[in-house]
């Protein structure tokens, strides 16, 4: 099956009144157009690197790789023989390679919730509210008589979110390719113009 890929950015969430009056909750995303800036073609793999989101400024070094254009987000994805006449050196992706009645799979950065406790994090139990109990949001036991130490993998405190996160099988409600719009339903990971790769296949 062929593997599509386009590059997007989360503009925020919003309601969609369907035709038989139903209201869905929905993500907008503006999907598009990335433009193919690089063919690598190794012996192990073949790969291409498409651009997204154009700006008016870049250093030196990433000016003479993309020479005429400017764009801020640069990824890299494995060819396949299924998709490479669609990923050609110098092509413009648009919404027009999705298919609006299968389902994508978006991957982002999830929102950062800085550094939080192991009941916030990986959602422990509490421990007795009463007076005189020091146990009230803590861990507990971190180890024991065998191994002696601290078991690599422990779930502790510490950074929570802002990790790559993939939500599968969403549904496309609507496509715009005009406007480079896509709304999908449901939620979708991290914060509003956050960079999302979008698949489909």
């Amino acid at each position: 099956m062929t593997m599509k890929v386009l590059l997007g950015q989360k503009l925020g969430m919003t309601s969609f009144i369907s035709q038989n009056g139903k209201i869905y909750p929905v993500t907008v995303i503006q999907a598009g157009p990335c433009y193919v800036t690089q063919i690598k073609d190794n012996k192990s793999q073949k790969s291409f690197q498409i651009g997204f989101k154009e700006i008016k400024k870049l250093n030196k070094p990433l000016a003479g790789h993309l020479k005429d254009k400017k764009l801020k987000h640069l990824k890299e994805f494995p060819v396949k023989d299924e998709n490479e006449e669609i990923y050609q050196l110098g092509a413009t992706i648009d919404l027009s390679i999705l298919d609006p009645k299968s389902t994508i799979d978006i991957s982002g950065n999830s929102k950062g919730k800085g550094f939080a406790g192991s009941v916030k994090r990986h959602n422990y139990s509490i421990g007795p509210k009463s007076h005189g109990s020091k146990h009230h949001r803590r861990v507990g036991a971190t180890g024991g008589r065998y191994p002696q130490h601290t078991t690599k993998g422990r779930k502790m405190p510490g950074h929570m979110g802002n990790a790559k996160t993939t939500i599968k099988n969403l549904t496309i409600v609507k496509i715009d390719p005009a406007q480079n719009m896509l709304l999908v339903k449901g939620s979708i990971p991290g914060n509003n113009n956050r960079l999302l790769i979008i698949k489909q296949k």
